[in-house]
């Protein structure tokens, strides 16, 4: 990091709040951590290296994200390590887990007091980066250190991982937003200073009053206004010598900064150019490197060099890294120049060690690409080796929760293994394709898939791809429901698996016999999920525990043991989380959403859901489940779009024949047609799932959808099914005894129905009395309408006002309501926020209700009148 002052303009606020917070983090110990984003050029380096020289009590360790094509994995995090004590260093090289990476940092920023950590460019981090910071905003508030992360927000597309990071990020205690934007024309104005010859008001039209632009257009030696940024740097480089020129070229292909042995292997011995490029102030020295002052000037010189030039210096790139030892060798950046070079042959060497090193640091996109980045090239490869690469390919892709990629891959390995005389390969392809597809919610597939896989296989002297085949169809017998199937062909692979010694099919099979079991509510259940997480754990197959940890969690989900699922959702989260597991942790994060609505706890269930449903690579199984809970929960407050979540939720499940998927899906619908008083839609939507229901004896689900059926007026009858659950107690006339069961079990709606459900006048006002504390509209208004046929006096409900918290507003709430002020859109609250649309509609949609006002405007007008505008995080 430089440290000479930089010259800033309007950043004062920002400035002062930095340290406001550096003052909390030293002062009581209450870390935190800010999230500075910006469009390119606006200022986040400039604003952080003038902060850090303030900031002369603090010890500073600064880490910057590559700008490769496919980044090293924990690169920042390596920077950080050569500025500290051994032990971040020789985790971070020996290849150990984000998690355990992210203790050791934690426990580097406790050891001075007070320490900033500065993580630039999050935007090109990989995924065990992004795995480090997450952990470390979830713990830093005990950590008497600031972590400073920058990110450019202007190049976050609706794929880009760091969107649903962010998203998370903000939730945690002592995280919070700062947004850079460019001058203002006054700063323009005084930024231009005595040039006369331009017009500052062109300038700053010019340029937008963005930084780095103006910067280089008063760099450069012409008095004419350069158009774009890439005209601004080259004008700039019109004063240096040819050879000057020539070493900006070599050193522009090189992303972030290039050492100066690597300048001396590329460009030769450049000391007096490489003095004249630093005088000009394009480029700027670090220890034992160089690079260019900020990545857009490196782009404008990198993207002038003559495509036969460039080819040339990303050639002699990789002959220098490839000559260090081959312990200390780059493997992603010598992927990355080998590509650039074209050099197959280089490419075939380094992608595959480079997708190697990220899978062990739990970065899987970025193994994923390697893995792809080495399949570009590898036309003339084998057969054999070219499946090896899809294999690990789509491994990679399913790890990263990349499913469609993953299914492509593994699909085109199949082609490839076919050609070959592996019948052992050939099953266990079929079998693997089978899992993907599960995972992807195309459910008409694996079934036969998994079959043909057994078949195939048992003609063979059984091995490992017999035992795993056969927890395959154990598993598709798990998604149908079938005990007696999923003991069957369980058996089988446990047996094999125990007679054969192998871990892996064994912790398989354990997790879907034991799954079913606890699901059938069988103690024995409980006991080997537990047995193949610890075998998991210790041979370390991270992703099998993930798995059992979910299932640990969703047989007591659905039959609404909410004590034992709180005991475990929130560690098998953090494990999944810290993992990069990311399949198993939106699965989990499902879970929580559906556990929090049941709970009562709404806000936090909306908090959960749209974590989700921000992130593009949830899978269909977690998607449609998240649908269903906040469909359900919009459908309880009387939000609008309800009806839209349960409509997408409903294309995604009904097809499936899994009752898992479909019941949480049906029954959110039937309630939502109850609330809206559309009984005569009630049978039309839970016809098929009833009857799916009662066949694979889902008695949560089948009570339910009788339950929801009777108010609309048909009469089912209970007979078959559970006496003592709560929904059939209701029906069957003990509405206080199904209330008493609903309160026991946690769910203070289902209880305040339930009681509603009695004709007794007091049950009645204390069911309304519940409902309004929860926001619950529709069904207060039903009670409120049975409590009037009774002649009933009722009192009005709470006034907003009155609430402890303003308004009954969540923090992510009074953040859009902020923006919503300054007159936003929601397209531009949600690139502001880097979520969704469709998120910042719900939330403006909660504020609305909240407020008790119809519109936007009224909303700012109210949020003003209140003093709420003030209430939301600081923007600048």
């Amino acid at each position: 990091m430089p440290d000479r002052p930089v010259e800033l303009l309007e950043r004062a606020e920002q400035l002062a709040a930095l340290h406001d917070r550096l003052t909390r983090a030293g002062d009581d110990g209450a870390g935190g951590v800010v999230l500075i984003s910006g469009e390119a050029g606006v200022g986040k380096t400039a604003l952080l290296r003038r902060f850090c020289t303030e900031a002369e009590k603090a010890r500073v360790l600064w880490g910057a994200c590559d700008g490769l094509f496919t980044p090293r994995p924990l690169g920042p995090l390596f920077d950080v390590a050569q500025m500290t004590s051994g032990e971040l260093g020789a985790l971070a090289n020996a290849g150990a887990p984000p998690h355990e990476v992210a203790i050791a940092l934690l426990r580097e920023l406790a050891l001075q007091t007070p320490t900033v950590l500065v993580l630039e460019d999050l935007h090109w981090a990989d995924e065990a980066t992004l795995d480090v910071v997450r952990l470390l905003a979830r713990r830093i508030h005990d950590v008497p250190a600031l972590v400073l992360v920058s990110y450019r927000d202007d190049e976050l597309d609706r794929l880009h991982p760091l969107r649903t990071v962010l998203g998370e990020l903000v939730r945690f205690e002592g995280a919070e937003r700062m947004r850079l934007v460019p001058l203002t024309a006054a700063g323009v104005a005084e930024l231009a200073g005595s040039h006369a010859a331009l017009d500052a008001d062109d300038l700053y039209r010019t340029t937008a009053g963005n930084p780095f632009f103006v910067t280089e257009v008063l760099a450069a030696p012409s008095d004419e206004i350069p158009q774009t940024v890439r005209d601004a740097v080259l004008a700039r480089t019109t004063r240096l010598s040819t050879a000057a020129e020539s070493l900006l070229e070599a050193i522009a292909v090189v992303p972030q900064q290039a050492e100066l042995w690597l300048v001396e292997s590329v460009a030769g011995d450049v000391r007096e150019e490489l003095d004249e490029c630093l005088a000009s102030g394009i480029l700027a020295a670090a220890p034992g490197a160089v690079g260019f002052r900020h990545e857009l000037a490196r782009l404008a010189i990198e993207e002038s060099i003559p495509p036969t030039r460039r080819v040339e210096l990303h050639r002699k790139v990789v002959a220098a890294l490839a000559d260090q030892p081959a312990a200390t060798r780059d493997l992603a950046r010598l992927a990355h120049h080998a590509e650039a070079a074209g050099d197959a042959e280089a490419v075939l060497q380094f992608a595959p060690q480079a997708a190697e090193r990220a899978a062990s640091l739990g970065a899987h996109r970025e193994a994923a690409a390697q893995y792809g980045r080495a399949l570009r090239f590898g036309d003339r490869l084998p057969a054999q080796e070219r499946a090896e690469l899809l294999v690990r390919r789509a491994d990679q892709c399913y790890l990263g929760a990349q499913l469609e990629e993953a299914i492509e891959a593994q699909q085109e390995a199949h082609a490839w293994i076919s050609r070959l005389n592996d019948p052992y390969a050939i099953g266990d392809s079929l079998r693997s394709l089978a899992r993907l597809l599960a995972f992807a919610g195309r459910t008409a597939e694996p079934d036969s898939l998994a079959l043909e896989a057994v078949a195939l296989l048992e003609t063979l002297p059984p091995r490992h791809e017999l035992a795993m085949a056969y927890g395959a169809v154990a598993q598709r017998r798990m998604a149908a429901s079938d005990t007696e199937g999923v003991a069957y062909w369980g058996g089988r692979a446990l047996e094999l698996a125990r007679r054969l010694d192998d871990t892996e099919a064994l912790v398989y099979a354990l997790t879907t016999v034991g799954s079913r079991e606890l699901d059938a509510a069988l103690e024995a259940g409980r006991t080997k999920l537990e047995e193949a997480i610890d075998l998991a754990q210790h041979h370390s197959l991270d992703e099998y525990v993930g798995r059992a940890m979910f299932q640990l969690v969703h047989a007591p989900l659905r039959n609404r043991e909410l004590g034992a699922v709180a005991e475990v959702l929130e560690s098998s989260l953090a494990y999944c989380s810290d993992r990069g597991l990311e399949t198993w942790r939106q699965y989990l994060l499902a879970c929580r959403a559906s556990m929090k609505l049941q709970l009562g706890d709404w806000d936090q269930a909306a908090e959960s859901a749209v974590l989700v449903l921000e992130d593009p690579r949830a899978a269909p199984v977690a998607r449609g489940w998240t649908l269903a809970t906040l469909g359900r929960l919009r459908a309880r407050r009387g939000d609008p779009d309800a009806a839209s979540l349960l409509d997408e939720a409903h294309a995604l499940t009904h097809a499936s024949g899994e009752i898992f998927r479909i019941g949480p899906v049906s029954t959110a619908r039937a309630e939502a047609a109850w609330l809206r008083g559309d009984h005569a839609a009630l049978p039309s939507v839970t016809d098929a799932a009833l009857a799916l229901a009662l066949e694979r004896e889902a008695w949560w689900e089948a009570s339910e959808l009788v339950y929801w059926r009777r108010h609309a007026g048909v009469q089912d009858g209970t007979g078959g099914l559970p006496e003592d659950n709560p929904y059939v107690l209701a029906m069957d006339g003990a509405s206080a005894e199904s209330a008493r069961r609903w309160r026991a079990i946690g769910c203070p709606y289902e209880a305040a129905l339930a009681l509603a459900d009695g004709g007794d006048p007091d049950e009645l006002h204390a069911a309304l009395a519940d409902l309004r504390a929860l926001g619950a509209e529709p069904a207060s208004v039903v009670v409120s309408r049975r409590l009037r046929e009774r002649g009933e006096r009722i009192a009005r409900g709470p006034r907003t006002s009155t609430r402890s918290n303003p308004a009954g507003l969540t923090s992510r709430e009074l953040e859009v309501l902020h923006l919503l002020v300054e007159g936003l859109r929601n397209a531009e609250i949600a690139s502001s926020l880097v979520v969704s649309e469709r998120t910042i509609d719900h939330h403006v949609a909660a504020i609305l209700r909240k407020l008790q006002v119809r519109t936007r405007s009224e909303a700012s007008t109210e949020a003003i009148r209140r003093g709420l505008a003030t209430l939301g995080p600081r923007h600048a």
